[in-house]
Parts: structure tokens; C-alpha cells; sequence
């Protein structure tokens, strides 16, 4: 096995530990229909969450990294958009996600009883929204990576 099949190796691995839990995050916390179950689901969902970083970072860097063994890798219309799509994506966290998660964590951790406010329905579902275009974007940028269509 070359460097750069191995290179290629961590890669697909990372896309598996990566995206596989990012997929499944927004299903765990909507089957909640208690505040004890939706806490604990948010707690699940956050030790997930760090999969999805390690895995995100690690494609990133065997991605880029392939890039600079195979610069030719550059010049592809498909390599170059699911970068652009991939950093896109990875924006998505800091800049749109987490302000949209931090009223909800606070919500969980201020609630006193064991309905789930209808305060929870409205932040959650700005939450998911934007979750979905995410996971939508790396559904793009794994056909791209498969097909490879130009």
C-alpha cells in the first residue's frame, strides 16, 4: 500500500466516523417526549458530536493532503467544489449552528418540570433547518467524491 492509498484509506474511514453519527444527530433528540428523555438525548447527541469533529478533521487534512501529493487533484472541477462545499459545511458550525444551539442548551439546563416547552419546538426547528442543508451538503460532496463527474 503506497502512502497516498493510504492517505486515501483515512480518508473514507474519516467520512464513515465523520458524517455516518452527523446523519442521525437531529433523529435522536425528536424521538424525546420528555424533558429527562430530551436532556439525555442532547447528551448523546453532543457525545456524537465528537466524532463528527474527528472525523471532519480528518478529512479535511488526508483531503488536502491527497491534494498536495496529486496536485493535479487542483485542476478538477469535482475536487475543488467538494472542498468549497466541505469548508461551506464546516463554516456552518461556529458561524450559523452555535448560535442557534446555545438558547436551546440553555433552555434544557434552566427548565424546571418534565414537559418540553413549546419554546423548545420553535429553537429546535431553526436548528434542524440548518442542520439538514448542512447534511445535504456533504450528501453533495460524497456523490462528488464517488463520481467524480467532471
Amino acid at each position: 500500500m503506497t502512502f497516498y492509498e493510504f492517505l486515501v484509506f483515512i480518508h473514507v474511514f474519516s467520512a464513515i466516523l465523520g458524517l455516518g453519527p452527523g446523519f442521525i444527530m437531529i433523529f435522536i433528540v425528536t424521538k424525546a417526549d420528555t424533558m429527562t428523555e430530551l436532556r439525555h438525548a442532547y447528551v448523546i447527541r453532543n457525545r456524537l458530536h465528537i466524532f463528527v469533529m474527528v472525523g471532519g478533521t480528518l478529512l479535511l487534512i488526508t483531503g488536502l493532503w491527497m491534494g498536495v501529493l496529486n496536485t493535479s487533484l487542483f485542476s478538477e472541477g469535482w475536487y475543488v467544489l467538494s472542498l468549497v462545499l466541505f469548508l461551506i459545511a464546516l463554516a456552518f458550525g461556529p458561524i450559523i449552528l452555535s448560535p442557534r444551539s446555545k438558547p436551546i442548551k440553555a433552555l434544557l439546563k434552566e427548565h424546571q418540570g418534565n414537559d418540553i416547552p413549546k419554546e423548545y419546538d420553535v429553537l429546535s426547528k431553526k436548528l434542524f433547518f440548518y442542520e439538514r442543508i448542512e447534511n445535504v451538503i456533504f450528501l453533495i460532496v460524497i456523490a462528488l467524491m464517488i463520481l467524480k463527474p467532471f
